[in-house]
Protein backbone atom coordinates (compact mmCIF):
# COMPACT_ATOMS: atom_id res chain seq x y z
CA UNK A 1 0.00 0.00 0.00
CA UNK A 2 2.93 2.10 0.79
CA UNK A 3 4.84 2.00 -2.16
CA UNK A 4 1.26 1.82 -4.19
CA UNK A 5 0.39 5.35 -2.41
CA UNK A 6 3.94 6.79 -3.22
CA UNK A 7 3.70 6.28 -7.18
CA UNK A 8 0.22 7.80 -6.52
CA UNK A 9 1.32 10.85 -5.44
CA UNK A 10 4.33 10.86 -7.68
CA UNK A 11 2.16 10.53 -10.86
CA UNK A 12 0.06 13.21 -9.01
CA UNK A 13 3.09 15.75 -8.96
CA UNK A 14 5.04 14.02 -12.28
CA UNK A 15 3.61 17.38 -14.40
CA UNK A 16 5.13 19.65 -11.93
CA UNK A 17 8.36 17.86 -12.05
CA UNK A 18 7.83 17.59 -15.88
CA UNK A 19 7.79 21.59 -16.39
CA UNK A 20 10.83 22.15 -13.91
CA UNK A 21 13.03 19.58 -15.74
CA UNK A 22 13.44 18.04 -12.74
CA UNK A 23 13.44 20.77 -10.24
CA UNK A 24 10.51 20.40 -7.90
CA UNK A 25 7.68 18.20 -8.32
CA UNK A 26 9.06 15.55 -5.77
CA UNK A 27 7.21 13.39 -3.26
CA UNK A 28 9.08 12.00 -0.17
CA UNK A 29 9.25 8.68 1.34
CA UNK A 30 10.95 8.12 4.84
CA UNK A 31 12.68 4.40 5.65
CA UNK A 32 11.61 2.47 8.41
CA UNK A 33 12.83 4.75 11.17
CA UNK A 34 13.87 2.00 13.58
CA UNK A 35 17.04 2.05 11.40
CA UNK A 36 17.61 5.25 12.05
CA UNK A 37 21.16 4.00 13.36
CA UNK A 38 21.60 1.59 11.26
CA UNK A 39 23.84 2.26 8.43
CA UNK A 40 23.74 -0.91 5.90
CA UNK A 41 19.91 -0.69 6.95
CA UNK A 42 19.41 2.41 5.93
CA UNK A 43 20.92 1.67 2.72
CA UNK A 44 19.02 -1.37 1.92
CA UNK A 45 15.75 -0.17 2.78
CA UNK A 46 16.22 2.88 0.83
CA UNK A 47 17.35 1.13 -2.01
CA UNK A 48 14.42 -1.34 -1.59
CA UNK A 49 12.26 1.42 -1.78
CA UNK A 50 13.73 3.56 -4.38
CA UNK A 51 13.44 0.51 -7.04
CA UNK A 52 9.58 -0.43 -5.83
CA UNK A 53 8.27 3.02 -6.45
CA UNK A 54 10.35 3.40 -9.68
CA UNK A 55 9.46 7.34 -10.45
CA UNK A 56 12.16 9.53 -10.85
CA UNK A 57 10.29 12.13 -8.73
CA UNK A 58 10.34 10.30 -5.35
CA UNK A 59 12.89 11.25 -2.33
CA UNK A 60 13.73 8.83 -0.09
CA UNK A 61 13.77 10.53 3.26
CA UNK A 62 17.11 9.63 5.13
CA UNK A 63 17.99 11.22 9.09
CA UNK A 64 20.90 12.92 9.59
CA UNK A 65 22.27 10.66 12.18
CA UNK A 66 25.75 9.70 12.10
CA UNK A 67 24.84 6.51 10.56
CA UNK A 68 22.26 8.47 8.27
CA UNK A 69 25.24 10.69 7.02
CA UNK A 70 27.25 7.87 6.03
CA UNK A 71 24.10 5.91 4.39
CA UNK A 72 23.28 9.25 2.59
CA UNK A 73 26.70 9.28 1.12
CA UNK A 74 26.34 5.92 -0.47
CA UNK A 75 23.02 6.26 -1.13
CA UNK A 76 23.46 9.14 -3.68
CA UNK A 77 26.78 7.95 -5.30
CA UNK A 78 24.61 4.74 -6.14
CA UNK A 79 22.17 7.57 -8.19
CA UNK A 80 19.14 7.52 -5.50
CA UNK A 81 17.31 10.67 -4.67
CA UNK A 82 17.53 11.80 -1.18
CA UNK A 83 15.72 13.70 1.28
CA UNK A 84 17.99 14.18 4.35
CA UNK A 85 15.43 15.02 7.40
CA UNK A 86 15.62 15.58 10.80
CA UNK A 87 18.98 18.61 10.48
CA UNK A 88 19.00 21.07 13.03
CA UNK A 89 22.46 22.16 13.71
CA UNK A 90 25.36 23.81 11.69
CA UNK A 91 27.18 20.80 11.97
CA UNK A 92 25.14 18.37 10.72
CA UNK A 93 24.76 20.56 7.54
CA UNK A 94 28.37 20.58 6.93
CA UNK A 95 28.38 16.95 6.92
CA UNK A 96 25.96 16.00 4.20
CA UNK A 97 26.99 18.85 2.56
CA UNK A 98 30.19 18.08 2.39
CA UNK A 99 28.57 14.02 1.93
CA UNK A 100 27.07 15.30 -1.33
CA UNK A 101 30.06 16.91 -2.82
CA UNK A 102 31.75 13.54 -2.08
CA UNK A 103 29.58 11.39 -3.49
CA UNK A 104 29.25 13.61 -6.71
CA UNK A 105 33.12 13.23 -7.31
CA UNK A 106 33.16 9.55 -7.09
CA UNK A 107 30.37 9.21 -9.23
CA UNK A 108 31.67 11.64 -11.33
CA UNK A 109 35.18 9.74 -11.41
CA UNK A 110 33.49 6.66 -12.56
CA UNK A 111 31.89 8.81 -15.53
CA UNK A 112 28.38 7.79 -13.87
CA UNK A 113 25.46 9.88 -14.65
CA UNK A 114 24.57 13.08 -12.58
CA UNK A 115 22.14 15.15 -13.70
CA UNK A 116 19.08 12.56 -12.27
CA UNK A 117 19.83 12.94 -9.17
CA UNK A 118 18.27 14.74 -6.64
CA UNK A 119 18.47 15.96 -2.98
CA UNK A 120 17.42 18.72 -0.54
CA UNK A 121 19.37 19.09 3.00
CA UNK A 122 16.15 19.29 5.45
CA UNK A 123 16.50 21.80 8.53
CA UNK A 124 13.88 21.91 10.85
CA UNK A 125 13.34 25.44 12.07
CA UNK A 126 10.54 26.24 14.75
CA UNK A 127 11.21 23.48 17.22
CA UNK A 128 14.56 24.37 17.83
CA UNK A 129 13.11 27.67 19.50
CA UNK A 130 10.21 25.80 21.09
CA UNK A 131 12.98 24.06 23.01
CA UNK A 132 15.55 26.85 23.41
CA UNK A 133 13.07 29.28 24.49
CA UNK A 134 11.99 27.09 27.42
CA UNK A 135 15.69 27.37 28.39
CA UNK A 136 16.20 30.71 28.04
CA UNK A 137 13.13 31.06 30.22
CA UNK A 138 15.00 30.75 33.84
CA UNK A 139 17.79 33.31 33.13
CA UNK A 140 15.26 36.30 33.78
CA UNK A 141 17.79 38.50 32.36
CA UNK A 142 16.79 40.89 29.04
CA UNK A 143 19.91 39.41 27.54
CA UNK A 144 17.71 36.32 27.94
CA UNK A 145 14.63 37.41 27.07
CA UNK A 146 15.50 39.32 23.53
CA UNK A 147 17.30 35.67 22.04
CA UNK A 148 13.60 34.13 22.35
CA UNK A 149 12.40 33.82 18.94
CA UNK A 150 15.48 34.76 17.63
CA UNK A 151 17.53 31.36 17.38
CA UNK A 152 16.20 29.50 14.93
CA UNK A 153 16.29 31.88 12.42
CA UNK A 154 19.89 33.00 13.00
CA UNK A 155 20.69 29.34 12.80
CA UNK A 156 18.74 28.76 9.30
CA UNK A 157 19.91 32.06 7.68
CA UNK A 158 24.12 30.63 8.69
CA UNK A 159 23.26 27.44 7.28
CA UNK A 160 22.82 29.29 4.19
CA UNK A 161 25.64 31.28 4.19
CA UNK A 162 27.20 27.86 4.36
CA UNK A 163 25.19 26.42 1.80
CA UNK A 164 26.56 29.55 -0.47
CA UNK A 165 30.29 28.68 0.60
CA UNK A 166 29.89 24.88 -1.03
CA UNK A 167 27.86 25.48 -3.78
CA UNK A 168 29.29 28.73 -5.47
CA UNK A 169 32.64 26.60 -4.82
CA UNK A 170 35.48 26.32 -7.95
CA UNK A 171 34.68 22.82 -6.39
CA UNK A 172 30.97 22.90 -7.13
CA UNK A 173 31.57 24.41 -10.19
CA UNK A 174 33.26 21.53 -11.61
CA UNK A 175 30.56 18.84 -11.07
CA UNK A 176 27.75 22.00 -12.28
CA UNK A 177 29.32 21.38 -15.54
CA UNK A 178 29.56 17.98 -15.53
CA UNK A 179 25.74 18.06 -14.91
CA UNK A 180 25.28 18.24 -11.16
CA UNK A 181 22.13 19.32 -9.37
CA UNK A 182 21.96 21.79 -6.61
CA UNK A 183 20.89 20.14 -3.23
CA UNK A 184 18.75 23.02 -2.30
CA UNK A 185 18.10 23.99 1.74
CA UNK A 186 14.75 22.96 2.77
CA UNK A 187 12.92 24.51 5.90
CA UNK A 188 10.84 22.42 7.39
CA UNK A 189 8.56 22.98 10.68
CA UNK A 190 7.70 26.43 10.01
CA UNK A 191 4.56 26.34 11.41
CA UNK A 192 4.77 29.30 14.36
CA UNK A 193 4.21 27.35 17.54
CA UNK A 194 3.96 30.09 19.84
CA UNK A 195 1.13 32.13 19.63
CA UNK A 196 3.10 35.22 21.00
CA UNK A 197 5.05 35.62 17.79
CA UNK A 198 4.04 35.98 14.00
CA UNK A 199 2.23 33.18 12.62
CA UNK A 200 4.34 33.63 9.65
CA UNK A 201 7.55 34.36 11.52
CA UNK A 202 9.37 31.28 10.17
CA UNK A 203 8.16 32.29 6.04
CA UNK A 204 8.55 35.83 6.29
CA UNK A 205 12.38 35.47 7.33
CA UNK A 206 13.85 33.03 5.35
CA UNK A 207 12.97 33.73 1.69
CA UNK A 208 16.10 33.34 -0.50
CA UNK A 209 17.14 31.61 -3.81
CA UNK A 210 17.30 27.94 -4.10
CA UNK A 211 15.26 27.23 -1.10
CA UNK A 212 12.53 25.11 -0.04
CA UNK A 213 9.73 25.72 2.61
CA UNK A 214 7.54 23.33 3.17
CA UNK A 215 4.84 25.55 5.14
CA UNK A 216 2.08 23.81 6.85
CA UNK A 217 -1.57 24.65 5.21
CA UNK A 218 -2.15 27.04 7.88
CA UNK A 219 0.65 29.03 8.03
CA UNK A 220 0.33 28.93 3.80
CA UNK A 221 -3.39 30.50 4.33
CA UNK A 222 -1.70 32.71 6.86
CA UNK A 223 0.61 33.90 4.56
CA UNK A 224 -1.20 34.46 1.65
CA UNK A 225 -3.32 36.33 3.63
CA UNK A 226 -1.14 38.92 5.17
CA UNK A 227 2.49 37.58 4.06
CA UNK A 228 5.19 39.47 2.75
CA UNK A 229 6.97 38.56 -0.03
CA UNK A 230 10.52 39.67 -0.27
CA UNK A 231 14.46 38.67 -0.24
CA UNK A 232 14.73 37.94 3.71
CA UNK A 233 17.34 35.02 3.81
CA UNK A 234 20.36 37.33 3.97
CA UNK A 235 19.14 40.43 5.57
CA UNK A 236 20.60 40.67 9.17
CA UNK A 237 23.22 38.44 8.93
CA UNK A 238 25.41 40.44 11.56
CA UNK A 239 22.81 40.25 14.39
CA UNK A 240 22.27 36.27 13.45
CA UNK A 241 25.76 35.59 14.25
CA UNK A 242 25.52 37.94 17.44
CA UNK A 243 22.39 36.16 18.78
CA UNK A 244 24.36 32.66 18.71
CA UNK A 245 27.51 34.12 20.25
CA UNK A 246 24.62 35.33 22.95
CA UNK A 247 23.15 32.13 23.40
CA UNK A 248 27.04 30.28 23.67
CA UNK A 249 27.84 33.48 26.28
CA UNK A 250 24.55 32.29 28.62
CA UNK A 251 26.31 28.65 28.76
CA UNK A 252 23.78 27.39 26.06
CA UNK A 253 25.22 25.25 23.97
CA UNK A 254 23.61 24.45 20.58
CA UNK A 255 25.19 21.53 19.38
CA UNK A 256 23.93 19.91 22.20
CA UNK A 257 20.37 21.20 22.15
CA UNK A 258 20.52 20.16 18.15
CA UNK A 259 21.31 16.68 19.50
CA UNK A 260 18.66 15.88 21.39
CA UNK A 261 16.31 17.58 19.01
CA UNK A 262 17.78 14.86 16.64
CA UNK A 263 17.51 11.91 19.05
CA UNK A 264 13.79 13.39 20.19
CA UNK A 265 12.85 13.62 15.98
CA UNK A 266 14.04 10.17 15.51
CA UNK A 267 11.78 8.46 18.55
CA UNK A 268 8.94 11.02 17.23
CA UNK A 269 8.76 9.69 13.69
CA UNK A 270 9.10 5.68 15.23
CA UNK A 271 5.45 6.20 17.07
CA UNK A 272 3.35 7.36 14.20
CA UNK A 273 5.28 4.49 11.95
CA UNK A 274 4.38 2.03 14.87
CA UNK A 275 0.78 3.15 14.63
CA UNK A 276 0.57 2.95 10.93
CA UNK A 277 1.73 -0.21 10.68
CA UNK A 278 0.10 -1.64 13.58
CA UNK A 279 -3.30 -0.32 11.88
CA UNK A 280 -2.62 -1.60 8.55
CA UNK A 281 -1.91 -5.17 10.46
CA UNK A 282 -5.06 -5.06 12.16
CA UNK A 283 -6.99 -3.96 8.81
CA UNK A 284 -5.47 -6.42 6.56
CA UNK A 285 -6.19 -9.17 9.52
CA UNK A 286 -9.93 -7.86 9.40
CA UNK A 287 -10.02 -7.94 5.45
CA UNK A 288 -8.73 -11.59 5.57
CA UNK A 289 -11.06 -12.82 7.90
CA UNK A 290 -14.02 -11.53 6.82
Amino acid sequence: MTVEDSRTAADVLRPVFDETNGTDGFFSLEVNPHLAHDRQGTINEATRLFALVDRPNVMIKVPATLEGVAAFQELIEDGININVTLMFSLEQYDQIAEAYLSALEKRAANIYNLRQIASVASIFVSRLDTNLDKMLEVFKTPKAEALKGTIAIANAKIVYQHFKDYFLSERWTHLEEKGARLQRVLYGSTGTKNPNYSDVLYVETLIGPNTVNTIPPKTLEAFLDHGTVALTLERELDEARSQLNDLADLGIDLNEVTRQLLDEGVENFVKPYDELIKTITEKKMELISA
